[in-house]
């Protein structure tokens, strides 16, 4: 038998006729109630967004549905805001909560109703809006039992579009459905957001968006699957579109002329042909072996059988032998996919992929969506019920958007804080969503998404700067119950302090208690020492004793006036440290240095804190909990001031993954651990492991540094001076993480607003005046939290600094 097949692609020329014209102008018409409802046609669908006529708080909400008008335009839907007025009382006038929903009418039928933080952006309302008008044509299904009994009625009767997206309203669904409102007559859309459906249909690869073309219509055994053929372009509406158009094809054609006058669809969706030469002797093993790849290949080339016959003499026609047909499927697919990298080449030129950076926080929302939140623990705030409710007691308030993957993801960590705290604080914990509600954003000076804000009478609001997480913001609002710095009034009060004895149910949120000590005519120390104490609130503990009978503390603790006491609560030791200057931002910076542990594990939330000291960083790569002698020779080392130029730390494999990639940069293969490696990030580059034959006792440590100090030790690889930033200042974790940490002892500590000033505020509107910039609702920027981005960035600066 002789077969062979040729692959290639015909050039398409475009002629694009340019015809002048005035654009049309896709404003979003606003209208009264009485004239809206008088424009309504029967069987003509509708949107329309009730509120209040001079409310701005639904502006970032507008703007999306305004964006939305032109594309609901060309889907026969038109669109409308219906300015309401207060004295109309009516269904969609009448209460708040109603005025938090658009309704989509079908002439006079109401058909569904949609709170707005459903509909996020124009992707999401056109998403919902075509989801409930084709509720026929796309059936939503949850379990593998009704994918089947779809597929068994179908059977020699129409083929199946099966979908997975990973959420409601995202711009994949929106491809679907407008797909579905072009093709939905033609074929039966079935759509699912369930990973285990997907899974259970074989697919592996579950993180994306699917689409499968199940061939049903061809089936009449009843007991036979439909064939699947599953779409590999990313799901957009024009690439739906182009694969409905190969399913649509003829799976195989038969020609007898010149290869290269042939033309099918295939070319013109720019797709390869393979032509399979055949001869009439060998035409029915022949015609076989093409179906085969024909279906192999379906929806990424056009397969045609080529008779021997059309190949004359004068055709130049290049032959590819092959013996097994599966090398023809991996011939045409590995040429596709050379092509595609070139494509992702040529996209990366042009700049980094926005879209994707928070996919995962997004994930982890939608992943949760089905569990329930107690909500009802907190109070939710609105325009009217805002200053009421903060000037009446002091809270909490969570200002997030509905529409945004890392506020929600946030949300359920405050959820979780107010579970802990129920029944036990006497903060009011509170929460408004700013996409409903940004003119109270605005006043407030929110400008990025999510922030936590705490308002206590007669004080400026404090935001929140710490960890998106429960166990941090618990910390912040457990150490906010009292006003610091605490003045103690005694010297056994004083020792009850230092000793945690004073504040014990608070010891587990701040390890390390600090108590100024000054003379009572040090007015100005005192003073600066009470706006440090007063800027780390939520942070540590700070107290200041000032009595005449200070001198007895101050001999005791060997402390020179004035001084600061630091009691490690964990350890059960009191330093102290002299106050060589007394400005508040020295003192901050004091206290956040003193915060730091002597030998501490390396963690997402620490290693800023530790990075910023500028000193090489010598680190003990443990599998597991460090071994107790490795960390008391260490401790030793510290005590004695050996490590006075290095910052020791240690760094669990189990709790941080990424460091056996950081490992894997340093050492070619990965010897055993524990590892000690002293990493100078910050000069040079330079790598030096500590000899894994010996064991890390003191004298083995002592030795090793002081041929490090002689210059006697080589190091194992040099890091190169490259730098790693992210792809826009937006998304710059690192800084994100240092700034929760470090701001507090670099920027300079600023002045309180006098009570008298606050109340005087209070009889006005209640705004956050803590900052001088404010910016429109426009301007707001989203606050990024990716755990997994960060571990990124951290493996990077590891590896290369």
């Amino acid at each position: 038998m002789f077969s062979g097949f040729n692959v290639f692609r015909v050039g398409i020329s475009f002629v694009i006729m340019c015809i002048f014209y005035m654009p049309t102008v896709n404003s979003l018409p606003e209208l009264s109630p009485q004239k809206y409802f008088s424009t309504l046609q029967p069987g003509k669908a509708s949107l329309a967004y009730f509120c209040q006529a001079d409310s701005p708080r639904t502006s970032v909400f507008l703007e999306e549905l305004n964006e939305a008008v032109r594309p609901l335009q060309d889907y026969g839907i038109s669109v409308a805001k219906v300015n309401c007025v207060k004295e109309e009382i009516s269904r969609y006038c009448g209460k708040e909560k109603d005025l938090m929903k658009a309704y989509l009418f079908k002439g006079n039928i109401l058909l569904r109703e949609f709170p707005t933080d459903t509909l996020f952006d124009v992707n999401a309302i056109v998403a919902h809006v075509l989801f409930a008008l084709l509720f026929n044509e796309v059936k939503y299904i949850t379990n593998l039992e009704d994918l089947q009994n779809i597929e068994n009625a179908l059977k020699g009767k129409a083929n199946i579009i099966f979908s997975y997206v990973r959420a409601i309203g995202i711009p994949e669904h929106r491809a679907v459905m407008e797909a579905a409102f072009v093709y939905g007559t033609t074929y039966q859309f079935v759509l699912t957001t369930e990973i285990a459906l997907l899974e259970s249909i074989g697919s592996e690869d579950v993180e994306y968006a699917h689409l499968y073309f199940f061939h049903c219509k061809l089936v009449l055994d009843l007991t036979q699957q439909c064939r699947r053929t599953l779409m590999e372009q990313p799901l957009t509406t024009l690439n739906i579109h182009l694969f409905i158009k190969t399913m649509k094809a003829s799976l195989l054609t038969e020609v007898a002329e010149d290869p290269q006058q042939v033309s099918t669809v295939h070319l013109q969706l720019g797709l390869p042909l393979v032509f399979i030469v055949s001869q009439q002797a060998t035409y029915e093993a022949d015609r076989r072996t093409a179906e085969w790849v024909a279906w192999r290949l379906l929806g990424k080339a056009g397969v045609l059988l080529l008779l021997s016959a059309g190949i004359t003499g004068g055709v130049p026609v290049e032959f590819l032998v092959l013996h097994d047909v599966d090398l023809i499927i991996s011939h045409v697919e590995n040429n596709m996919h050379i092509e595609e990298i070139q494509e992702d080449e040529d996209n990366d030129m042009e700049g980094p992929d926005i879209d994707v950076q928070d996919d995962e926080v997004a994930e982890t929302v939608f992943r949760d969506r089905k569990r329930k939140l107690p909500l009802e623990l907190t109070v939710e705030l609105t325009e009217e019920t805002f200053n009421a409710t903060v000037m009446a007691s002091d809270s909490i308030v969570l200002f997030y958007a509905g529409w945004q993957a890392v506020s929600m993801a946030f949300l359920q960590s405050y959820i979780d804080v107010a579970v802990k705290l129920k029944g036990t604080s006497t903060m009011l914990l509170t929460r408004i969503n700013c996409a409903d509600w940004s003119d109270v954003c605005t006043k407030q000076n929110v400008t990025e998404f999510p922030i936590v804000k705490m308002y206590k009478k007669g004080e400026n609001p404090v935001s929140y700067a710490g960890m998106l997480g429960t166990e941090d913001l618990l910390k912040f609002i457990q150490l906010n119950r009292i006003s610091y710095p605490v003045n103690i009034i005694s010297i056994q009060e004083a020792e009850e302090y230092l000793s945690g004895e004073l504040y014990k149910d608070l010891i587990s949120y701040s390890s390390v208690s600090v108590l100024g000590l000054f003379s009572p005519t040090m007015k100005t120390a005192k003073e600066d020492f009470s706006e440090a104490g007063n800027y780390l609130k939520g942070y540590v503990i700070t107290g200041i004793y000032s009595e005449e009978d200070v001198l007895l503390l101050s001999t005791k603790y060997a402390a020179s006036l004035p001084a600061l006491l630091l009691a490690r609560h964990t350890e059960g030791k009191i330093e102290s440290v002299p106050l060589a200057s007394t400005h508040a931002q020295d003192i901050v910076q004091i206290i956040t240095d003193a915060l730091l542990e002597m030998f501490p594990e390396i963690t997402v939330e620490n290693l800023p804190s530790y990075f910023r000291l500028q000193k090489p960083l010598l680190i003990l790569f443990s599998d597991g909990t460090v071994n107790p002698q490795y960390k008391k020779a260490i401790l030793t080392l510290v005590k004695q001031k050996y490590l006075d130029s290095f910052t020791p730390c240690w760094l669990n494999l189990k709790n941080t993954p990424v460091g056996r990639g950081i490992l894997r940069a340093y050492f070619d293969p990965l010897p055993p651990l524990p590892l000690l490696v002293l990493v100078n990030l910050h000069s040079g580059g330079q790598v030096f492991a500590f000899p894994s034959d010996q064991a890390i006792i003191e004298e083995n440590l002592v030795l090793w540094l002081k041929k490090l100090e002689a210059g006697l030790e080589n190091h194992i690889t040099i890091l190169p001076a490259q730098e790693w930033k992210p792809p826009l200042p937006a998304y710059d974790f690192l800084s994100m993480i240092d700034a929760a940490t470090s701001h507090r002892g670099t920027r300079k500590v600023p002045k309180c607003m006098k009570e008298t000033d606050v109340q005087e505020n209070d009889k006005e509107q209640h705004e956050d005046k803590s900052a001088v910039r404010k910016e429109p609702i426009e301007t707001l920027r989203i606050k990024h939290w990716n755990r997994s981005n960060w571990f990124k960035e951290a493996e990077k600066s590891f590896r290369l600094n």
